[in-house]
């Protein structure tokens, strides 16, 4: 419903870019996107790279928080690229303590390659069944 496009999504999800277009329904007042637009795109993301890095872990987003630097006002592109170096920690994580909460930074661009959104997302990885204690 939101038009979101896939420019480029590696099957192990390393490098994901999508294209959120700006419509009548995604325009704000100020005649650039809606920050919930971009943060529904956003959320999932860094959760699913994770669950197609490191099957059989229950994976969600704990926390996701987007820094608005210029306006919106063209379509957008998110850029998530797994850097390597969080991928051999969350291992490391998981080998010594069972689950891991790494955190991710990346973007959305405007079509002037403008980085107007900057993201930053922790993920909780826990073995399945997991049962936060009280």
């Amino acid at each position: 419903m939101m038009g979101v496009k896939v420019v480029q999504l590696d099957e192990d999800w390393n490098d994901v870019r999508l294209r959120l277009p700006l419509t009548m329904f995604s325009r704000n007042l100020g005649d650039s996107m809606f920050g919930g637009y971009q943060a529904a795109i956003a959320d999932p993301i860094a959760a699913i790279a994770c669950a197609k890095q490191f099957p059989g872990y229950s994976v969600w987003t704990r926390s996701l928080s987007l820094q608005f630097e210029h306006p919106g006002n063209s379509d957008l592109e998110l850029r998530f690229v797994f850097d390597p170096r969080i991928k051999a920690q969350i291992r490391a994580d998981l080998e010594r303590h069972q689950r891991s909460t790494p955190a991710f930074e990346y973007g959305l661009y405007r079509s002037d390659g403008v980085c107007c959104t900057r993201v930053r997302c922790r993920v909780a990885l826990r073995p399945r069944g997991y049962r936060r204690q009280a």
